[in-house]
């Protein structure tokens, strides 16, 4: 399995996504995909992860944006060296797509950044 990777100001993100063959169904145009997404602090200091804002494409042409507070109900804290995973899912209407956004992040500082969630490909196959 692809794993796609993102680095921005030493924030390191990497991201696995994962065709759900079970959940899907092609004719109801349901194609369903987990990823599993790794967030690391390479920097001396602890950072916090806010909100999220994604990008979904559809082969299609639609295109879906989402935003919202956090990862999966958590605002989680990162401390240096440290790191913070978690899963998700995305329903697409086509056999493949793609996702890419941002996090929103706050140093102790209390300065805001964004981090780049690297652009994923979603494609309905056998994993």
């Amino acid at each position: 399995m692809m794993t796609y990777t993102a680095v921005t100001e030493g924030i390191r993100i990497s991201v696995r996504p994962v065709f759900m063959d079970g959940q899907s169904d092609a004719l109801q145009r349901k194609f369903v995909f987990a990823y599993f997404i790794r967030i690391e602090n390479h920097t001396p200091r602890s950072v916090q992860l806010l909100r999220r804002h994604w990008f979904i494409s559809h082969s299609s042409g639609r295109m879906e944006e989402v935003e919202g507070e956090g990862v999966v109900g958590k605002q989680p804290v990162i401390q240096p060296s440290g790191h913070h995973e978690y899963n998700s899912f995305c329903i697409l209407e086509t056999m493949e797509g793609t996702m890419e956004g941002t996090y929103l992040m706050q140093r102790e500082t209390g300065e805001l950044f964004r981090v780049t969630i690297p652009k994923f490909t979603l494609r309905a196959m056998s994993n």
